[in-house]
């Protein structure tokens, strides 16, 4: 019997380059403010502060969704299951709501149906809710999907916004089933000082923010924005009750120029 679980919140916190006390107070502020969904990783090293800042929170666990990622170097088999208990200590937790391979494995070192199925066990003992992927390319989704089925992954997070709108991926993940979260929305700030989106935002009494994430959500993403500032956190929060019109919508989607942001050297695969 398969259990059905709530589906992922299109409105969610990011954690990534938070250190320390400054994600402490991201996620203070944003619990503070109403937020729900909180995004971390392995990686960024904050996994020990995020669970502190929900901790003292006081928000009961029932109603966070909690997600992180899992690091190249735990992908093996061998590794994953462990690599996501020790998340989880430093989360204080027993389990997330949801867990990404965060990248695909350099080189192919470890095969996507081995670090899938090891995700997978980690989903069948109640460690994480729900499983996914991240910066995985039309060619490693099928594997992926391959390995557990598509109604298993959860959600494809990747780098998504006006200037890298990604339609063939999202296309594919779409046909599939797959939901999409979009990481960079904003285009590290970029975005927020396109004409174009500035012009919207003054035709919707908004910031151009809030446009550049309604503009996401509209089209089904779920999105993840950070911000150490409280006022950016309770603005952004907003942008979840804007509405663009069509032919708004229309001139953000002709922004699209394939502009990434995110391609490490060695970890990215080669991009549809």
């Amino acid at each position: 019997m398969s259990i059905a679980f709530p589906s992922i919140p299109a409105f969610g916190l990011g954690t990534f380059r938070l250190k320390d006390q400054v994600v402490i107070d991201s996620v203070r502020n944003a619990l503070e403010l109403g937020y729900r969904h909180i995004d971390t990783a392995q990686i960024y090293g904050n996994e020990a502060e995020v669970g502190q800042a929900i901790a003292d929170s006081g928000v009961p666990r029932g109603d966070l969704f909690l997600t992180t990622k899992i690091w190249t170097e735990h992908l093996g088999g061998d590794r994953l299951v462990a690599s996501l208990q020790e998340s989880l200590r430093k989360l204080r937790t027993d389990h997330v709501d949801l867990t990404l391979i965060h990248w695909p494995s350099p080189g192919n070192a470890v095969p996507v149906a081995e670090f899938m199925g090891a995700l997978a066990q980690a989903q069948a003992q109640g460690l994480t809710r729900r499983i996914g992927v991240s910066n995985f390319n039309t060619a490693l989704l099928r594997e992926a999907i391959a390995a557990v089925g598509a109604p298993a992954i959860a959600t494809h997070q990747i780098e998504l916004h006006p200037y890298l709108q990604n339609r063939q991926v999202v296309d594919f993940a779409r046909s599939q089933g797959i939901h999409t979260t979009s990481y960079m929305t904003l285009a590290y700030g970029r975005v927020l000082h396109d004409p174009v989106v500035q012009a919207i935002a003054q035709e919707c009494s908004a910031t151009a923010a809030q446009v550049a994430l309604a503009w996401a959500m509209q089209l089904g993403y779920a999105v993840i924005p950070s911000s150490t500032q409280r006022a950016n956190l309770q603005s952004n929060l907003r942008a979840a009750g804007l509405r663009l019109t069509d032919a708004q919508m229309q001139r953000i989607a002709a922004l699209d120029r394939g502009e990434r942001l995110v391609n490490p050297e060695g970890l990215a695969p080669a991009w549809d």
